[in-house]
């Protein structure tokens, strides 16, 4: 079951932080097609956020048919994002460059920053050929 973690001070909306970790956990292989989400009262326990809040993530998940709702029983995942499985050689790998950047002295934004300049440096263009 994913565990939402929510950062106040990021400027992200709420339910755009469920939003965003449940497709993470969705790409990760973490969350499988007919597992249940966590009811609204779950999260509002866990994250003491106010139960609209997690309701709207909801719906939007919903409205991009990644999730559906099934009255009196819960939200249940209707589909997958992404092939990058949770224990990918890829992902230690990643971790380890991780310490090194840390241990060098980057912050979690810079490491964000750099990462996100070479996924547009290396992405960008193949998918601009395959669009």
């Amino acid at each position: 079951m994913v565990e939402y973690r929510i950062d106040r001070r990021s400027g992200v909306a709420t339910y755009v932080q469920i939003v965003q970790q449940t497709k993470q956990a969705l790409r990760m292989g973490l969350l499988q097609p007919g597992d249940k989400l966590p009811t609204a009262r779950e999260v509002v326990q866990a994250t003491a956020v106010n139960p609209n809040t997690v309701l709207k993530a909801y719906r939007e998940l919903e409205r991009e048919g990644l999730v559906e709702a099934r009255r009196g029983l819960g939200t249940f995942v209707r589909k997958v994002l992404g092939t990058a499985p949770a224990e990918s050689p890829l992902r230690a790998e990643l971790a380890d460059w991780a310490v090194r950047a840390r241990t060098a002295g980057l912050h979690r934004d810079d490491v964000a920053a750099l990462f996100t300049a070479v996924l547009d440096e290396h992405f960008e263009n193949s998918e601009r050929q395959q669009g």
